[in-house]
Parts: structure tokens; C-alpha cells; sequence
């Protein structure tokens, strides 16, 4: 499941981490990827011990476990302090598949990748080229959304970021932990999930939205793992 979460910062959000990242020092992305992913990246990233990246990541992350969507679709258990990078001058990031395991830097803590998020920080017409490219059993798919919007998705899904050709795209990424690692499991649980908000919208609290109550938490029950 692919899913475009809009509005995780605000605009006033997105204005001050751009004006905090303006005046950062960027180091080279490689240094936090394998082997493999070495070979084909090309970007910056924020030095992941920086005090700049441990200020934005934590507001990244109070913004989005706040987000009822992000809640709903990834049922998280633990995520990943996110990063920051910067791609321009045709920088890119070749065709990969994001590791099984994540260490958490600074700590001995580790967590299965189940998915992978990017958070726009840049609109659109800010750059060319930087297409986010998530290939899956349908195709694939070029994502470049507003600024302050996310893209969340499987991260057993093979994807890539397009050169930048103008301009510089902006973006804070990391991974999550869920409590449903099956993607199909999760998926129904999401559309249930939404299902019942939009019945109880509707109609209210009624013996039958209390029974779809009981049953989503049952398969929750079953299924999750803490």
C-alpha cells in the first residue's frame, strides 16, 4: 500500500525548517548507507548526531504520531529519528531496496524497516527532475508532492530518486516499525479502519458500528506484535 498523507508540518512548519536547512552543513549522503546503496547514491544528508538534525527529527515525529491518517495506516510501534537530505546539481539516488534492519545511531536499539516515508520540503516548481520512483507488482510510480506532505509506502519496495536537474529537493526520511509487519493485514486493517470513521460520521455510534469496533481490534489483537 502506497499512501499520500497530506499536511503532516504546516506551511509555517515548512518555512522554518527550510530556513534552519538553508544554513545547514551537508555531508555526503553515503555515509549512512550499506555497500550496495553506496555505489548508486549521489545526495547530502545532515550529519545524523547534528543538533539540528535531532531538533527537526523530533518535531517530525511529535508532528506525525499527532496525524491520524499516518496513525491509522502504519500503526507504528517504533520509527527510525528521521533524517534529512538534499539532492541538486543532478544529484540522484539509483534503483535499491531499503535494508530489513535499522539501527537507531546512538543507541544499541534496532527495528525492522516495515515502511519507508518521505516528507517533502520543497514544492513542486522549487526543482526539476527528483522524482521519488516506488516500483511495485503494478508499475511503477513517480511521487512529488507539496511541501508538507508525506509519502508512505512498503519498504520492500524497490524505488529510486531521479536526478535533480534545477533547483535542490528537500526532503526528511525514515523508516517505521509497525505492529502488523504484513502488509496485506495492515492494509485491511487501514481500510476498516477508515470504513468505521466515515459510518460514524454518518450515523453515530450504533450496534453495528460497535460490532466493526470490536471487530477491528480482534484482528488487531491477533495480528500485532509488541
Amino acid at each position: 500500500m502506497m499512501l499520500h498523507i497530506p499536511e503532516v508540518l504546516s506551511r509555517e512548519q515548512v518555512a522554518e525548517f527550510r530556513r534552519l536547512l538553508d544554513e545547514a552543513d551537508w555531508a555526503d549522503g553515503r555515509a549512512t548507507v550499506g555497500e550496495q546503496g553506496a555505489q548508486v547514491k549521489r545526495n547530502r544528508q545532515l550529519p545524523v548526531d547534528g543538533p539540528l538534525a535531532k531538533q527537526l527529527g523530533e518535531a517530525v515525529l511529535r508532528a506525525l504520531y499527532a496525524h491520524p491518517l499516518f496513525v491509522s495506516a502504519a500503526l507504528p510501534l517504533r520509527t527510525v529519528p528521521p533524517l534529512f537530505n538534499c539532492y541538486e546539481g543532478g544529484e540522484h539516488y539509483g534503483l535499491h531496496v531499503d535494508g530489513a534492519i535499522r539501527g537507531v545511531h546512538g543507541s544499541h536499539l534496532s527495528l525492522r524497516t516495515d515502511l519507508s516515508s518521505t516528507l517533502f520540503l520543497c514544492d513542486p516548481d522549487e526543482y526539476e527532475g527528483g522524482e521519488l520512483v516506488v516500483v511495485d507488482t503494478y508499475g511503477s510510480h513517480e511521487v512529488k508532492l507539496p511541501a508538507g506532505d508525506l509519502i508512505l509506502y512498503p519498504s520492500t519496495s524497490l524505488h529510486k530518486v531521479e536526478p535533480v536537474t534545477r533547483g535542490a529537493r528537500i526532503c526528511s526520511f525514515f523508516w517505521t516499525q509497525s505492529m502488523v509487519r504484513d502488509d496485506a493485514r495492515r492494509s485491511m486493517l487501514f481500510d476498516l479502519d477508515q470504513t468505521l470513521q466515515r459510518l460514524r460520521s454518518r450515523v453515530g455510534d450504533n450496534e453495528e458500528t460497535l460490532a466493526l469496533t470490536g471487530h477491528y481490534h480482534n484482528l488487531l489483537r491477533m495480528w500485532a506484535e509488541l
